[in-house]
């Protein structure tokens, strides 16, 4: 897991060179926000407190919450912890991130909705993940 932690309080300070520019701020600023808004309503859709995901996903309430505000660009393998924990396609959280193209978000967001369903059980969930795939195909 990639997290820093600073003593638990934010002081403004240069905390080394994974703390973004005021241009690189600017440029991710939109995409961060929005993928951090996202995750919560994700997690509130999963009727999941902050630190239960946080919890659940391997990281700090602070630091998940600095997520959902768009305070904080997560890396990918902090996107397949939360995505894992909500239950939805990591290929989601990565296109919102702006790690892959938008090509492969329709694909996700069936997924996503078979997996949010709370309605169906495991195996339902899976068989029609299986039909979808076999009618439009995988690249997995």
């Amino acid at each position: 897991m990639a997290e820093r932690r600073t003593g638990g309080r934010a002081t403004g300070e240069t905390r080394g060179t994974d703390e973004p520019t005021t241009a690189e701020r600017d440029g991710i600023g939109e995409r961060v926000a929005e993928l951090g808004e996202f995750i919560k309503v994700q997690r509130q859709i999963a009727s999941m407190s902050v630190r239960r995901l946080a919890e659940l996903a391997g990281m700090s309430n602070p630091y998940l919450s600095q997520i959902e505000r768009g305070l904080r660009r997560p890396s990918a393998e902090i996107l397949q912890q939360l995505a894992k924990a909500l239950q939805i396609s990591a290929e989601t959280l990565y296109v919102r991130a702006g790690f892959l193209s938008d090509d492969a978000e329709p694909m996700s967001q069936v997924r996503d909705a078979i997996a949010a369903d709370r309605r169906l059980t495991a195996e339902q969930k899976q068989a029609l993940r299986n039909v979808y795939d076999s009618f439009v195909g995988t690249d997995r």
